[in-house]
């Protein structure tokens, strides 16, 4: 990998191109990343402009576009009329930066002005983003907390609309797990709708990704017995242990408000981000960012969330290790988080941290399980394993002969086939009911994304 005469460590092209909005914004980005349409570019990083790369290229006018990138989060800045974001030319100045075609210069006067009127942003409020559907947060800052009386009055809400849903498992026991199963969508989306009104925002999140396993009796008996669970442990929460209580109020949706989250204690480490996937959820855009710890070792949840025009974050980008300060949501397996502050630019990864067994991963996981019974998804990265058929479906199996499913929803693992070549690697993924979604794969001294 190429490196410049700076600390920072130069993305490969994977992780450029992972920041690409489509297809066709990587085909346009390859074609301008050669030296005709760049005047002039350079990689700065003074006291003043943290590491930013920058460019001039010539567009079709006759003002080239100033073109900057800052590696730190990353943040993109760029004159062209583009609306894709990042845009092809920041794409292939990183590209040019990644070939090792951008030396070190002094920052024009325009990269100043940029970065100076971030810093003063950051300074600002925080503005705030869409709340996630269940995610138990109001997903930005600048929201107070809302008083005790509307407290108590969201409370008498959320326990009559979880009464109601109690009612409604019991019709469903009772009319059978067939007769469920026949029920069309307006069925379950009715009940939805009736939990979103008495601002039970998670638990009709589970109710709706229920309705998705009716073809499996045992899955679907198992889900509505999770939220069976989930309105008994809301009735009983003041009698829960405080962490089992925080799973409770987070799976039914009560709010935590950002600047709650951050002003409690934070986790620094070196943190591996280990893969990252996107999901179309109640009408928005949900990305989950799966972290673990270079020392610690500890499994972390980054959520992001976008409504439709609007474009996700894309700064924790698979393969590479940030230096920050955590904070962490109460509740929930695996802890979900919020970075803090950062202590440089993201760096890539040169080892892959927690790398276990099958049976050490599965073992991690039901320990998680027990602790929060509502777990959906768990990180699991997974050592010596190749991709291989059993039968129809598709595995990874390790040294021993332990062989573990692969989600049929992701497709056939042909990418992974092919990086692997059939021999063993270590393996990052998402873990859930209808098996592991491969999410990285560890390949020539780095991770590639799947």
């Amino acid at each position: 990998m190429a490196e410049t005469s700076t600390e920072t460590t130069v993305w490969t092209t994977d992780q450029v191109m992972a920041l690409a909005p489509d297809a066709s914004a990587q085909r346009a980005a390859r074609g301008m990343a050669g030296d005709r349409a760049w005047l002039e570019s350079g990689l700065s990083s003074t006291d003043d402009v943290p590491p930013t790369v920058w460019g001039l290229c010539q567009g079709s006018g006759s003002t080239p576009y100033q073109t900057a990138v800052d590696l730190t989060e990353p943040a993109f800045k760029c004159t062209c009329p583009s609306r894709k974001f990042p845009c092809k030319h920041a794409l292939a100045l990183l590209l040019r930066w990644s070939a090792g075609s951008v030396t070190d210069a002094t920052a024009p006067g325009w990269v100043q002005e940029w970065q100076s009127s971030r810093a003063a942003r950051r300074t600002g409020p925080t503005p705030t983003s869409p709340a996630a559907p269940g995610s138990g947060s109001t997903g930005g800052g600048g929201r107070a907390a809302p008083g005790e009386k509307a407290q108590a009055r969201r409370a008498d809400r959320i326990s009559a609309g979880l009464d109601e849903l109690d009612r409604w498992l019991a019709d469903q026991a009772r009319a059978g797990l067939a007769s469920v199963a026949k029920s069309g969508y307006a069925h379950w989306d009715t009940m939805a709708a009736r939990l979103v009104d008495a601002q039970a925002a998670g638990a009709a999140g589970i109710l709706r990704r229920t309705s998705a396993v009716t073809s499996s009796p045992e899955r679907l008996l198992g889900e509505l017995a999770r939220l069976h669970l989930l309105v008994g442990g809301y009735r009983r929460m003041a009698e829960l242990p405080e962490e089992l209580a925080a799973s409770v109020r987070m799976r039914v949706g009560l709010p935590i408000a950002t600047e709650t989250v951050l002003a409690g204690p934070a986790v620094r480490d070196r943190w591996q981000v280990h893969g990252v996937r996107d999901e179309i959820e109640d009408q928005l855009t949900v990305r989950r960012a799966w972290l673990r710890g270079a020392s610690t070792l500890r499994p972390l949840l980054v959520l992001s969330f976008a409504v439709a025009g609007q474009s996700l974050p894309i700064d924790l980008l698979p393969g590479t290790q940030i230096d920050a300060d955590v904070c962490l949501y109460p509740g929930g397996q695996p802890a979900r988080a919020l970075i803090a502050k950062r202590h440089g630019p993201p760096a890539r990864m040169h080892s892959v941290a927690g790398a276990a067994g099958i049976e050490a991963n599965l073992r991690a996981h039901a320990a998680a399980l027990a602790e929060d019974p509502w777990l959906d998804y768990w990180p699991m990265t997974i050592d010596a394993v190749c991709p291989t058929r059993d039968g129809g479906a598709w595995v990874l199996v390790d040294p021993e002969g332990t062989a573990l499913p692969l989600d049929p929803a992701s497709g056939d693992p042909w990418r992974l086939l092919a990086i692997t070549g059939g021999r063993p690697t270590t393996v990052t993924g998402e873990w859930s009911a209808g098996g592991l979604r491969p999410l990285g794969a560890w390949s020539e001294g780095r991770l590639v994304r799947l």
